[in-house]
């Protein structure tokens, strides 16, 4: 399967965990723990976004690299500069429970590993990949 439909898939697997666990969190848990998850979330799918921009940019299609690497690596450091930045505020000010925090920025994860899990179901299934 192809970069773009694997990209799709993620993006949509990224937005309905996030949207499953937001909506669980607020039924059950604190507002602070599910603003928590929701800015997570929402990070760490905005940084997703940014790097693969940075690296679609960088690198061309056949992989060979485009220009030079220090614009690459230092885009990298500033991106996670300011990913850390943010959750220091968030978590400093109290504004919301880290755990919650944490469970937001695991979205990514949890989102590459239902997509292993869903091209493995579909080649054990026989479809098509």
């Amino acid at each position: 399967m192809e970069w773009r439909k694997l990209s799709k898939v993620l993006r949509t697997f990224n937005w309905v965990i996030l949207f499953v666990l937001a909506s669980i969190s607020f039924f059950f848990m604190s507002s602070a723990f599910t603003l928590g998850i929701i800015l997570g979330g929402l990070i760490i799918i905005a940084n997703f976004n940014v790097l693969q921009h940075t690296v679609r940019k960088g690198f061309s299609s056949d992989g060979s690299l485009q220009g030079r690497k220090a614009p690459i690596i230092a885009k990298y450091y500033l991106r996670l500069a300011a990913m850390g930045f943010i959750i220091f505020v968030l978590i400093r000010q109290q504004w919301v429970h880290p755990a919650g925090l944490a469970i937001g920025l695991s979205i990514v994860v949890a989102s590459i590993v239902c997509l292993g899990i869903h091209l493995i179901w579909k080649t054990s299934s026989g479809e098509a990949v």
